[in-house]
């Protein structure tokens, strides 16, 4: 029996460098960064998208059937693989059981090795059947993974083929592509075009490509299982037979996998990867790279929840050294290493980072070496020295002893849509969360260096008197508003949550804190999150759709951020005075609706943002760092009562079709 499966759903296998393989249950690749073999140069950066898809199919006495499918302009699928798909599922990793006509049953799995750039195929009859042969033609560019790719006379189709390896050079200064098979390879040069992207037509970006093709892999299904390593920039993975060497990396990547508590404890580990010689987050598959605000939010439920403290440790030292001028960079930019300085809240959340790692390693009985403790208090100090005497884009303490930031035309703050010249929601003054983080800071350096406290006790009182909004019962979005004192943002945000929840000290307590919950329980929670803005605000945006200027205006109009959900529930929880019913409630309420998603979209992993109205509709980046991260932090830090079990084996059976 055929089932139709889900576009939506889209797998990933991460190489731990930030390269990756990632496309659909379908096997129709719906994204330009759907590819098997998408690999970093310079990790976790310079990404290549090297082998796209391929075109595979069996050929018997009764003829030949299709195990793949592309989508082609305009709205053409062929050939039809997809419709030989009976079952689908992604633990340990993606595998697909095809049926065709005759009751052949392939398995088809793929799986990269953690640490290489590679991925590893494999297709296997079940049965014994006599003359049945697998054909595998794979679909090269050699691209920038944000760009798409067209026929033209550059591409070298000539192969190097040595024994059992087979070897691509597409283009000068890109990545050679190696193939070791226990298969035949025979050249057969052709360009297949046309290619169609639904989500980036979707996302009003270009959507065709042309992929060159530069041969054929033949292989006797009948004498075994067939294998396929593609890898970047090297002959083989390791030496030995093709066989051999996929026997070897499935058995270690098997061993590897199942030491993970839970298969979103694995999913967490995807987005650790390789900085120098150190480690960084990745913030999104597939278009993300490491980014400084979210690898900070990111590793206090990445790392420190599921107990990885020396991941957390290499992660905030290799950070130290980028600290400038009190700022830490937003973003580093996939081609060179010129870092971007243009976040208040950065080096702001590193500082709380700072604090949780120290103190997760102190709970359990241990403590951080003195080297990489005055580290990491020197870059404390240097952030808040910085921020303090005053900083790139109009950052500066003012004399109430908060944190004034802005700067025309510039986003500091993590609502930092920018469309042109238009920066959608500026917030340029003295943002609510700012204050939260600028604060809890201060109280955390003074833990060694007293200077900080009295800051400190100042800026708590001026943020106690001139936040609370008392007409309205919740806090100002913004007060100060482009520097100009006595001005307020009344803008009903999500922002507010963090002076109740989700840092280490909450700076309103007793019945302004339960009214902050309550209002943000009523106006902006959601089954996937909190909406970035309440319905009936100006400038609402209920779905998060078009093209770039669409989607970036309604980023943080409305738009829902499941990350959000771990400071809501702290906060909920504790203006529930932290009982052990609170946190159960809270799970059933808040976290179970949550984890739901983990079957949808990004398969075992949790969206970057939903649309802001039912049905909800997952948008943005299939999976998300900071998502999964919140969701492992409440599960082990704030609700910790049983471990997140999402199933251990997810099968995709025909449910209905959507778009994001």
């Amino acid at each position: 029996m055929s089932l139709r499966v889900d576009q939506r759903a889209e797998w990933l296998e991460a190489d731990g460098r930030g390269g990756f393989a990632s496309g659909t249950a379908s096997g129709i690749r719906t994204r330009r960064y759907h590819a098997l073999l998408l690999a970093a140069t310079t990790p976790p950066s310079g990404r290549f998208v090297l082998v796209n898809g391929l075109e595979a199919w069996i050929e018997t006495a009764r003829g030949t059937r299709a195990l793949s499918s592309q989508a082609y302009s305009p709205d053409i699928v062929h050939p039809d693989g997809a419709r030989h798909i009976d079952s689908f599922e992604t633990e340990p990793w993606p595998a697909w059981e095809y049926v065709v006509e005759g009751g052949l049953r392939v398995r088809h799995e793929i799986f990269v090795p953690r640490g290489r750039s590679a991925v590893v195929m494999s297709w296997k009859l079940a049965g014994k059947t006599k003359g049945v042969t697998l054909k595998v033609r794979p679909l090269l560019s050699g691209r920038d993974p944000h760009a798409t790719h067209h026929q033209n006379g550059g591409f070298q189709f000539a192969d190097e083929t040595r024994g059992a390896t087979t070897t691509w050079r597409p283009y000068p200064g890109v990545p050679s592509i190696t193939a070791l098979t226990n298969g035949a390879y025979a050249a057969a040069p052709d360009w297949y075009g046309n290619f169609l992207y639904e989500e980036e037509r979707a996302r009003g970006l270009d959507f065709t490509e042309d992929l060159a093709s530069p041969g054929v892999f033949t292989f006797d299904l009948s004498k075994g299982e067939a294998v396929m390593i593609l890898s970047a920039d090297a002959a083989t993975p390791e030496s030995g037979s093709a066989t051999a060497v996929v026997k070897k990396l499935r058995a270690e990547e098997k061993r590897r996998r199942g030491l993970f508590a839970t298969p979103l404890h694995r999913a967490a580990d995807a987005y650790l990867v390789t900085r120098g010689s150190g480690k960084t987050i990745i913030a999104g598959y597939p278009w993300f790279g490491d980014w400084g605000r979210d690898t900070f939010i990111a590793l206090r439920g990445l790392c420190l929840a599921t107990g990885r403290l020396d991941d957390a440790r290499d992660i905030l030292v290799e950070w130290a050294g980028a600290v400038s001028e009190g700022m830490l960079p937003n973003r580093f930019t996939d081609r060179g290493e010129i870092p971007e300085y243009n976040s208040v809240d950065a080096s702001l959340w590193y500082v709380i980072a700072v604090h949780d790692l120290t103190k997760a390693v102190e709970e359990k009985g241990g403590r951080l070496a003195t080297s990489d403790l005055k580290l990491l208090h020197d870059a404390v100090d240097a952030i808040l020295t910085g921020y303090s005497a005053g900083t790139r884009f109009g950052i500066r303490m003012d004399r109430d002893g908060l944190l004034l930031a802005g700067a025309p035309g510039v986003q500091l703050t993590w609502m930092d849509a920018k469309v042109g010249a238009w920066v959608v929601t500026p917030r340029a003054g003295k943002p609510v969360e700012i204050q939260a983080l600028w604060l809890n800071a201060l109280l955390i350096a003074s833990g060694w260096n007293a200077k900080w406290q009295p800051i400190y006790a100042r800026g708590l009182e001026s943020f106690r008197a001139r936040f609370w909004n008392d007409a309205g019962g919740y806090l100002h979005d913004v007060v100060d508003v482009n520097g100009a004192a006595g001005t307020f943002d009344t803008s009903f945000r999500p922002n507010q949550i963090f002076a109740v929840g989700g840092l280490p000290v909450a700076l309103f307590e007793g019945e302004r804190a339960k009214r902050v919950v309550e209002g943000v329980t009523t106006r902006l929670l959601t089954p996937m999150g909190l909406r970035s803005l309440a319905p009936g605000e100006r400038g609402y945006a209920a779905r998060y759709e078009g093209g770039v200027l669409e989607r970036d205006g309604a980023y943080h109009q409305g738009t829902v951020w499941p990350w959000l959900i771990g400071p809501f529930v702290e906060a909920w929880v504790r203006v529930r005075g932290d009982s052990a019913a609170a946190r159960t409630e809270a799970r059933e309420r808040f976290l179970d609706p949550l984890l739901a998603h983990l079957e949808t979209a990004g398969l075992g992993h949790i969206a970057e943002i939903a649309d802001a109205e039912a049905p909800f509709t997952p948008r943005g980046c299939p999976f998300q760092a900071w998502s999964v991260g919140e969701v492992l932090r409440l599960d082990a830090l704030v609700l910790a009562e049983r471990a997140v079990k999402p199933k251990a084996k997810r099968k995709t059976a025909a449910p209905a079709r959507a778009t994001r």
